[in-house]
C-alpha cells in the first residue's frame, strides 16, 4: 500500500496522514493532492520540477487511500468535502506549514479549494483542476442536463446497496474504467494504474467513497462536528487567492464549461489544456508544475 518513496506521517485531528515528501526541509512549501480514484502517484512528474526550483513538495494520501488511518475506530468514515478541507489545515498544522502553494484536481481540488476560499492566509496560491471545486449540496436536488447526469452514472451506482457490493469487490476494475471514461486519450499503462491501485485498498476505502457520494447529494448525514464548516461551504465564498484553473479539453466526466471564473474574487486564469482528460497532473505534469511556478513567479 506504499508507493516507490519513502512514507511519512503527521498526526492530525482525527488520522494519521500518510505523505511523502521532496526537496528541501527549508523551502517554500507546495501541497499536491490527487483525486478519486487516483493517488499521490499522478503526481510522480510534477514534483521533481517543483523540487528544482528549490520548494519543499508534501504529498498527502487523502483519507480512505494508501496509509492513512483514522485515530480512533469510532470517528465516522467521513468523505464529505468539510473532512477533506480539514485534513488539509490539519496536515499543514502538524508539518508546522503556515501557508503554502496548493494544487489539487477532483477531491484533492476541492479540499485546495476549501482551504483557499475559508482560510485564504493558509494559501500562497492554488491551482485548481476545473475551476471551483467546492460543491453547492443545497442546490443538488435540482437536476444537471441529461448529458451531465449521463456522466455521473457511478455517484447514482454508489447512492444503492448494490453501488456499495460493486466498489467493495470490484474496486480495482471500477476504478480502472472510471479513468479510461475520463480520460480517453490517455494511453495509461498497465503498470501505472496498478500503482495508483494498491492505494484503494485501504480499509476504510469504501466506506468513505460511499459517505463522499451519498453525502454531497443530501442522502447521508454528514458528521456533526464539520457542520459549521459545511455551513460556510453553503454560502459559495469566493476564492480571493491567486490560481489558475486547469482543465482538460477531453475530461470524460467533467467538460470544461465556457466560464468558470465567476467564483474566484483574486486574479484568475482559466488554460484549457488539449489532449488531455481528467487526470491532469498525471497527464500534463509539465503544464502543472508551470502553472505553480507562474504563480510564485518562477514560471
Amino acid at each position: 500500500m506504499t508507493g516507490p518513496y519513502p512514507i511519512r506521517f503527521a498526526r492530525a485531528t482525527m488520522l494519521d496522514i500518510a505523505y511523502e515528501e521532496h526537496g528541501e526541509p527549508g523551502g517554500d512549501a507546495i501541497v499536491l493532492l490527487h483525486g478519486f480514484p487516483y493517488d499521490p502517484r499522478c503526481y510522480d512528474e510534477v514534483w521533481p520540477l517543483l523540487v528544482a526550483q528549490g520548494h519543499r513538495v508534501i504529498v498527502p494520501y487523502l483519507r480512505g487511500y494508501g496509509a492513512t488511518r483514522f485515530l480512533s475506530s469510532e470517528t465516522m468514515r467521513s468523505g464529505q468535502q468539510a473532512a477533506l478541507g480539514l485534513d488539509l489545515v490539519d496536515l499543514m498544522d502538524a508539518l508546522s506549514i503556515e501557508k503554502a502553494s496548493l494544487a489539487g484536481y477532483d477531491w484533492g481540488g476541492r479540499a485546495a479549494c476549501i482551504v483557499a476560499a475559508l482560510w485564504p492566509q493558509r494559501a500562497r496560491c492554488l491551482v485548481t483542476g476545473d475551476g471551483y471545486n467546492i460543491q453547492n449540496i443545497p442546490a443538488s436536488v435540482n437536476p444537471a442536463s441529461p448529458e451531465t447526469e449521463h456522466r455521473y452514472w457511478y455517484q447514482y451506482y454508489f447512492h444503492s446497496a448494490r453501488g456499495v457490493r460493486g466498489l467493495t469487490e470490484n474496486r480495482d476494475a471500477l476504478a480502472r474504467l472510471l479513468w479510461k471514461l475520463w480520460s480517453p486519450t490517455w494511453a495509461f499503462t498497465d503498470d501505472a494504474f496498478a500503482l495508483s491501485a494498491a492505494s484503494f485498498q485501504n480499509p476504510d476505502f469504501v466506506d468513505i467513497v460511499i459517505h463522499s457520494y451519498r453525502h454531497r447529494y443530501g442522502y447521508a448525514p454528514g458528521d456533526p462536528i464539520l457542520q459549521p464548516v459545511e455551513d460556510r461551504l453553503a454560502e459559495q465564498p469566493l476564492i480571493s487567492v491567486p490560481t489558475i484553473s486547469l482543465c482538460g479539453a477531453d475530461d470524460g466526466v467533467g467538460p470544461p464549461d465556457e466560464e468558470d471564473g465567476h467564483q474566484f474574487s483574486g486574479p484568475f486564469e482559466r488554460r484549457i489544456l488539449p489532449g488531455v482528460g481528467h487526470n491532469i497532473p498525471q497527464e500534463a505534469p509539465r503544464a502543472t508544475a508551470q502553472a505553480l511556478l507562474e504563480l510564485l513567479g518562477k514560471g
